[in-house]
């Protein structure tokens, strides 16, 4: 299914709400950052290793992070569990104990 027709009912009569596209047909909702499987298949997102992260990989910190506007540091070493792959220039999208972050791939190693 192309991005201009729903993919639960197959109408076309769709509009975005901030990061999301809705039916107005059924009520179904899809990030604006969800890949249909086929082009996930073409996106490779890698680590700082050259190897290929999937959804639900855990994934440790090469470098200390600061956080911007806070003073939370993310320690070299922590290990971050179950990571999402999102569209953007933020790749990764997890939760630590510090709280939920988007990371980008070069800064993390598969574990």
């Amino acid at each position: 299914m192309d991005s201009q027709t729903c993919s639960k009912c197959g109408m076309s009569n769709i509009y975005p709400d901030g990061d999301f596209l809705i039916c107005a047909d059924c009520g179904d909702e899809r990030s604006v950052y969800q890949q249909d499987e086929e082009f996930q298949s073409d996106l490779s997102i890698k680590d700082a290793n050259g190897n290929v992260l999937n959804d639900g990989d855990d994934v440790v910190l090469i470098k200390d992070l600061k956080v911007k506007g806070s003073s939370i540091n993310l320690k070299v070493g922590t290990k971050i569990k179950g990571i999402r792959i999102v569209g953007g220039d933020h790749e990764v999208d997890c939760k630590t104990s510090s709280g939920q972050f988007m990371l980008k791939a070069c800064f993390l190693k598969k574990v």
